[in-house]
């Protein structure tokens, strides 16, 4: 019984480190889960910045590339106008809280 007891004691030991590395280590595999998935968390907000940094680029050569688009841009977004311009600003009526 000693005999079987000692031969198998490397894999308890085996088994037991297993189970320490998995469960209760510092890197345990909840943890490697979670950081796994921060990571692709940040990696899918990163492209998508990416698309919306490159989308903002376009815009800008667009915007500043063409003095009529900017005049049009400084119209629609600031409301200025030219020096002997008028500016009627058309809003529509909020409809009535019930």
């Amino acid at each position: 019984m000693s005999e079987r007891i000692f031969r198998n004691r490397y894999w308890i030991l085996l088994g037991f480190y297993a189970i320490w590395m998995l469960v209760f280590d510092g890197n345990n595999l909840i943890y490697r889960f979670q950081v796994r998935q921060e990571i692709q968390d940040l990696e899918a907000q990163q492209a998508y910045y990416q698309k919306a940094i490159e989308k903002s680029r376009r815009e800008r050569q667009d915007l500043f590339g063409n003095m009529r688009n900017l005049e049009r841009f400084g119209r629609e977004k600031y409301l200025m106008k030219k020096d002997d311009e008028d500016l009627y600003i058309i809003a529509e009526p909020e409809p009535e809280a019930r």
